[in-house]
């Protein structure tokens, strides 16, 4: 067993079935009165459900949330909320709306509480993403991390089927670099497989039955877990594709993630044969990437960029943004091989080493 340092995040996740009912109980265990509610314009319903729980502690609801956080709209957030004297956030949605809470707590000191509505796990994470200038950049830092999450499954109910599928295997990216992080640890390792085998079993069950509540609460259980992974060992290859990606060619995040991961790990895979194993048996097939890509296809979900709307002639530039500032990997980046990931990730083709 290789040396490693863990280091746990503060994190307090209140799971369960009707549990938003208790989003004003939350505001004031962290010592908050007025929350300024976020969200997409999608979801201004269930935003202002949640502001109609908190009563005399809603400060107002904001659903500029965007895909990708451009810098422009995480501004106007951070002056709305002063404007209404706002001393928290609470984010109704995924990880546009989380991340759009990041954006004001990370200048503005505001502390978060996420009701995620998505499996998306940016709300166990204290990386942030900002989007300027046609470029995604990220970080880390302790102020962003949500204070409390609440996760009820009855929110995700009425996801869309699509977007509840590839919001998983968003989730399962996240877990599955952690296998192979630099800084990983066992601890991580055990919270990764069991976050991809319940995604992994509870995906079919929602393309079954939409409605299915058992689904509905392993696909969240398993996205808290791969969140916490993400939130605890650093990105690799398939983020920083899926980044570039998603920042300079405006593609949908959980979409981007779905279709490009079996192919970052098939790039990865002889680098990580151990992390590979693990994922097949999480999943229950031969090979891991391959796996996914097959469970990907038979759900019905995207399995080529192009069908995003990703021009073929895109794929140099997106090769050259990657190779500019690349994370940390266990197999070295080089142009050629990464080429040929993005033209197959393209095409739709099954990924191979």
């Amino acid at each position: 067993m290789k040396d490693f340092v863990y280091k746990a995040h503060p994190a307090r996740v209140v799971f369960g079935a009707g549990k938003v009912l208790s989003v004003a109980e939350e505001v004031e265990a962290i010592g908050s009165h007025r929350a300024l509610v976020l969200c997409t314009p999608p979801q201004r319903e269930q935003a202002e459900m949640v502001g109609r729980l908190l009563g005399s502690r809603l400060a107002g609801i904001h659903d500029g949330a965007q895909m990708h956080v451009p810098i422009e709209s995480a501004r106007k957030a951070r002056a709305l909320a002063a404007e209404l004297g706002a001393d928290c956030a609470v984010a109704v949605g995924g990880g546009s709306t989380i991340g759009l809470g990041k954006a004001i707590a990370l200048e503005a000191d505001l502390p978060i509480i996420a009701i995620p509505t998505t499996y998306a796990g940016s709300e166990m994470t204290p990386i942030y993403g900002l989007t300027e200038n046609g470029l995604k950049r990220t970080g880390k830092d302790a102020r962003v991390l949500p204070r409390s999450v609440i996760y009820d499954p009855d929110l995700t109910k009425t996801l869309p089927l699509q977007m509840s599928l590839v919001s998983g295997m968003n989730a399962i990216a996240h877990a599955a670099e952690g296998l192979y992080a630099e800084d990983g640890n066992p601890v991580m390792s055990l919270m990764a497989q069991e976050g991809i085998r319940a995604l992994a079993k509870g995906m079919p069950k929602l393309a079954e039955a939409q409605d299915a509540e058992d689904a509905r609460a392993l696909c969240l259980y398993g996205a808290w877990l791969c969140g916490t992974v993400l939130g605890n060992v650093g990105m690799s290859l398939h983020h920083k594709l899926c980044h570039t990606l998603g920042g300079s060619f405006n593609l949908p995040h959980a979409e981007t993630h779905t279709i490009v991961l079996p192919h970052a790990l098939a790039y990865n895979s002889p680098a990580a044969p151990e992390a590979m194993r693990q994922i097949a048996e999480a999943i229950g097939a031969e090979d891991g990437p391959i796996g996914l890509h097959r469970i990907a296809k038979a759900l019905g979900m995207p399995t080529a960029l192009r069908e995003l709307g990703l021009m073929e002639a895109d794929l140099d530039r997106a090769c050259e943004i990657a190779l500019s500032n690349p994370y940390w990997n266990p197999r070295p980046i080089e142009a050629a091989p990464l080429r040929a990931l993005l033209q197959r990730a393209w095409e739709g083709a099954e990924p191979r080493p």
